[in-house]
């Protein structure tokens, strides 16, 4: 027979288990509600302020250089209008051109280094004078004459000096060090200034 207090004590163990049912009930639907509520926050979030493209970013302003190739006789050169990125370090534009240039024509006219050459560094000294390093594929795949020097040394001197007026002069360099000559037709001991005589006048 049950005695009052085991009732009691029945009682009490009932009401601790409904307690703790309720509490685990409570907990859940807080815990879900939290979740919803976190997912509603990060929505609304990511809705007002969409992730920034850091590509997008990277990308960098464009602007117009004439960069020179030869004419279909290799005696003149003509210009081409190319797009390059625009740098606030004047060394680092004429890289810039000189990768275009390095790219070849694009409109038919003959390219003036050969293809594989790569411009290692490019810099500028007080006196104005640009220096451009390129790789040893310059002079170990180059196959032109002297007509074909002359186009290559100002098809790059007059690319970058009418681009970038600060720079008067350029010096070829063979990565790093004096270059003697890149075929040994015409010495490339010194800078070059630009010749516009070579220049074809556009129509």
């Amino acid at each position: 027979m049950t005695t009052k207090k085991q009732l009691r004590s029945e009682n009490i163990k009932e009401k601790k288990i409904k307690k703790s049912t309720r509490i685990f009930y409570l907990s859940l639907i807080l815990g879900g509600g939290f979740v919803l509520l976190a997912i509603f926050f990060v929505t609304l979030f990511s809705a007002l302020f969409p992730p920034v493209d850091v590509d997008a970013m990277k990308k960098k302003e464009k602007q117009i250089v004439k960069i020179y190739f030869s004419d279909q006789q290799e005696r003149f050169l003509k210009p081409e209008k190319r797009y390059v990125t625009k740098e606030s370090d004047v060394a680092l534009q004429a890289k810039e051109i000189v990768k275009a240039l390095l790219d070849g024509s694009k409109t038919g006219l003959i390219n003036t280094f050969p293809e594989g050459v790569n411009v290692r560094e490019t810099k500028i000294k007080d006196d104005g004078t640009l220096l451009v390093s390129f790789s040893k594929n310059l002079t170990k795949a180059y196959q032109g004459s002297s007509t074909s020097e002359m186009a290559t040394i100002y098809s790059l001197t007059n690319s970058i000096t009418q681009n970038i007026p600060s720079i008067k002069k350029v010096k070829i360099l063979i990565e790093g060090k004096d270059l003697s000559s890149i075929k040994g037709h015409i010495s490339t001991r010194r800078a070059f200034s630009p010749d516009l005589e070579l220049i074809i006048p556009e129509k």
